[in-house]
C-alpha cells in the first residue's frame, strides 16, 4: 500500500528547489529523460508494457475508442519523444517580466511570471500523458503529481521509472515528480483533499473523472468539457477545400476532442454540397445522421435523434444539419458547442468577421481543420489538457499556461506615511 501523502510531501519539498532551477537545469532534466526513453531496451519495455494494458482493456469490454486513447503505437511514441526535446527547447516563462513601471515614490514594480507550485493531473486512458505533464510542469518550475488510470497502469510505471531514474542521472531532484502507483477512487480522493501539498489540480479524461475531481478537489481545478465540435460551410465556401476540411477534421483520429462531430451547411448550398459531402463521408466509413432538411435532400441520411446534436461521438459518426446563414449557425454552436473548438469555411470577409467574434469557443478556425487544436501542433511542445474555461486558462494549457504571477516591488528606503 502506497503513502500518498508522503508522496505529496516529498514533491512539495521537491517544487521549492525546481523553482529555482535555471533553464539549463530544467531543460537537462527533459532531455536526459528524452535520451532515456529512446533507449532500446527502455523502449520494449514500454511498449511491452502497453500491449499488455491493451490486453487487459479489450478483455475487460472496453471500446475501440478507449482501445485508441490508450495504445502507444511507434509513431506516437516517437512524437512523445519530440514533444519533450521541443519543450526542452522552448524559452523559460519562469521570471519572465510581465510588466513593469515606477511608482512616484520611486517604488519599482514589476510582475514576474511563477511557478503554480505542485500540479496534480489525473488522467484517463493515454500514457502519453505521463511524459507530456512532466515535461510541462518540470520546464515551468512546478512539481507535478500523477495519477493515471488502472487501464494504463503498467504502462505508466514504467515510463515513471525512466523518467525518475533520468532526472537523478544530471544530479537533479526526481521527487519534482510524484507518481501515485494506485488507481483507485480512495486514492485520488486522498490527493484531492490535502491542497497543502497541491497548488492545482487538472482532470483530463471524460465528463465523469472531471466530475469526481470537482467534487472531491480541495484545491483549484483547471477543467475543460468534451470537444463537441462543429464546423459550418457557408455559402461563399471553395467546395473542394471543405471537403478536405471535413474529411480530415471527423476521420484523421476520430476519438479525439478536437475531432468533428456535427456539420452545418448553408442551405444556399446545400443541394449541391449535401450529395458530395455525404460521399465522401461513407467512403470513409462514416456514419451521416441528419435533420429533416437534410434528409429531404439526401433520403440514405438517417435520422437524427434531438440527443445526437449535443453529442461527442468521438467515432465515424456525425450529424448534419441545413441552416440559414451564419447568425443561425452561431447561434446554433453556442447553444450545443462545448467551447472547444469550432469551424468555418468561408470566402467571405464579414463572414469570417461574425463567426470569430460571436462564436465561444477556445479555439476559432476559418479554413482549417479543427485537429488542430493541440499544444503540439500549436508549438507549445505539448499540453496539460484543452481548458474551455475562462478563468485563469483557455485553450491549451501549456507552459506560460502553468504559471501565475508574483510581484517583485525593489525600493531604496521608501515607507508608507
Amino acid at each position: 500500500m502506497i503513502d500518498v501523502i508522503d508522496i505529496l510531501k516529498n514533491t512539495k519539498r521537491a517544487s521549492y528547489a525546481l523553482c529555482g532551477y535555471d533553464e539549463k537545469q530544467k531543460s537537462s532534466m527533459l532531455l536526459s529523460i528524452a535520451s532515456a526513453l529512446a533507449e532500446a531496451e527502455n523502449v520494449e519495455a514500454i511498449l511491452k508494457g502497453n500491449a499488455e494494458d491493451v490486453i487487459s482493456a479489450r478483455a475487460n469490454g472496453k471500446d475501440d475508442t478507449f482501445i485508441d486513447r490508450l495504445t502507444l503505437t511507434p509513431s506516437r511514441f516517437e512524437n512523445m519523444i519530440d514533444g519533450l526535446k521541443q519543450i526542452a527547447g522552448l524559452p523559460d516563462p519562469v521570471g519572465e517580466t510581465v510588466e513593469q513601471r515606477t511608482l512616484a515614490n520611486g517604488l519599482d514594480i514589476k510582475r514576474v511570471r511563477a511557478p503554480l507550485g505542485v500540479v496534480g493531473i489525473i488522467y484517463e486512458a493515454r500514457p502519453n500523458v505521463t511524459v507530456d505533464a512532466a515535461a510541462l510542469c518540470l520546464k515551468s518550475g512546478n512539481g507535478v503529481i500523477l495519477r493515471g488510470s488502472k487501464d494504463a497502469l503498467n504502462t505508466n510505471r514504467i515510463i515513471y521509472s525512466v523518467m525518475r531514474k533520468a532526472i537523478e542521472k544530471v544530479g537533479l531532484d526526481a521527487d519534482a515528480v510524484g507518481f501515485i502507483d494506485d488507481a483507485s477512487r480512495e486514492a485520488a480522493k486522498e490527493m484531492l483533499c490535502h491542497e497543502e501539498y497541491v497548488d492545482v489540480v487538472i482532470p483530463r479524461g471524460g465528463e465523469g473523472l472531471k466530475r469526481f475531481v470537482l467534487d472531491n478537489a480541495k484545491m483549484p481545478v483547471i477543467a475543460s468539457a468534451g470537444g463537441n465540435c462543429h464546423i459550418y460551410v457557408e455559402k461563399t465556401a471553395d467546395l473542394r477545400k471543405a471537403v478536405d476540411i471535413i474529411i480530415n477534421a471527423k476521420c484523421q483520429r476520430p476519438s479525439t476532442c478536437n475531432a468533428l462531430e456535427h456539420l452545418l451547411i448553408d442551405e444556399a448550398i446545400a443541394e449541391q454540397f449535401l450529395p458530395e459531402i455525404y460521399s465522401a463521408l461513407k467512403v470513409n466509413n462514416v456514419t451521416v445522421l441528419g435533420d429533416k432538411k437534410t434528409r429531404a435532400i439526401v433520403q440514405d441520411i438517417e435520422p437524427a435523434a434531438d440527443g445526437d446534436f449535443l453529442t461527442e461521438f468521438l467515432a465515424y459518426k456525425l450529424t448534419v444539419s441545413v441552416v440559414c446563414g451564419v447568425a443561425e449557425a452561431v447561434d446554433i454552436i453556442n447553444a450545443n458547442g462545448t467551447r472547444h473548438s469550432e469551424a468555418v469555411i468561408t470566402e467571405d470577409e464579414s463572414v469570417k468577421e461574425y463567426f470569430t467574434k460571436y462564436v465561444d469557443a477556445a479555439a476559432v478556425y476559418v479554413n482549417a481543420s479543427t485537429r488542430f487544436t493541440d499544444g503540439y501542433e500549436f508549438g507549445l511542445g505539448a499540453e496539460m489538457g484543452i481548458s474551455t474555461q475562462k478563468l485563469h486558462v483557455r485553450g491549451p494549457i501549456a507552459l506560460k499556461e502553468l504559471t501565475s504571477v508574483k510581484y517583485v516591488v525593489t525600493g531604496e528606503g521608501q515607507i508608507r506615511g
